[in-house]
């Protein structure tokens, strides 16, 4: 089972374009789950960030540039304290993480639609169960 969450979360980490239609580098994998945490779970200052996604503060500071860079990020003054600032995807941010989530889901459909009707009923049963595993610590 490890195996195949493994190969099936790999696909679908290969599906995210090179995006060719921009003059833009394609996004890393650090730097898309940076901007998905921020639009899933709301601004975030950057060390809020940096622990979210356990890396370390100089490390998430050159994705932040990087986004920022790419039209993709936005950093804000914080309400409360002036040393820090408040980040949050721009509109190019959730415009991108919904067409990633787009391009994967028709990628999801299609195979899905491949399989039997047992299967499917298989693998609609099981979610729940992988959900829970998902979030077990």
């Amino acid at each position: 089972m490890r195996i195949s969450v493994a190969r099936l979360s790999r696909r679908l980490r290969t599906l995210r374009p090179a995006r060719p239609e921009e003059a833009r580098p394609p996004l890393t994998l650090t730097q898309f789950a940076a901007l998905a945490a921020l639009a899933r779970h709301g601004s975030m200052t950057p060390r809020e960030l940096a622990d979210h996604e356990k890396v370390q503060p100089p490390s998430m500071t050159r994705v932040i540039a990087f986004l920022e860079d790419q039209g993709l990020l936005e950093r804000t003054p914080h309400p409360t304290d002036g040393r820090q600032a408040v980040l949050a995807p721009t509109e190019a941010g959730h415009t991108l993480l919904a067409e990633e989530r787009r391009r994967k889901e028709q990628w999801l459909a299609r195979r899905l639609n491949e399989l039997t009707d047992e299967e499917r009923d298989i693998l609609h049963r099981a979610a729940p169960v992988l959900d829970k595993l998902s979030r077990s610590s």
